[in-house]
């Protein structure tokens, strides 16, 4: 997978959790996970455009780790609306499948990165 193939899936990854967050019901707690879930999701993308973007290997590290951060932050939202039972499991596993996912990516990729800015 390269890093078009990323963009790509990271942009389809906040595609599917907006959705998923506008399911979420219309009560405080609802609100409040929406908007969290909308602002980290969509971070997980443009963070990643931004790392492939990056000047220099630790550049490219920090963006990155700000990338799976966001992509954690994801998972703990969607995990939290499985707890509060706001979500059916069935409509939420299989995008946090792909959260996790990305998170084992991304935190390879950074390692890999590190390895490589330190052999240099």
């Amino acid at each position: 997978m390269d890093a078009d193939d990323l963009k790509g899936r990271t942009k389809d990854f906040a595609h599917r959790c907006v959705k998923l967050a506008l399911a979420l019901p219309q009560t405080p707690l609802g609100n409040h996970i929406r908007g969290q879930l909308i602002r980290c999701s969509t971070s997980v993308a443009a963070n990643y455009r931004s790392a492939c973007l990056a000047q220099s290997k630790p550049a490219f590290v920090s963006k990155l780790s700000i990338t799976i951060e966001e992509t954690d932050e994801s998972c703990f939202w969607m995990e939290f609306a499985i707890d509060e039972r706001l979500l059916k499991k069935e409509q939420v596993l299989p995008l946090l499948q792909e959260g996790r996912e990305l998170t084992s990516i991304f935190m390879s990729s950074r390692k890999t990165a590190r390895g490589l800015a330190e052999g240099s």
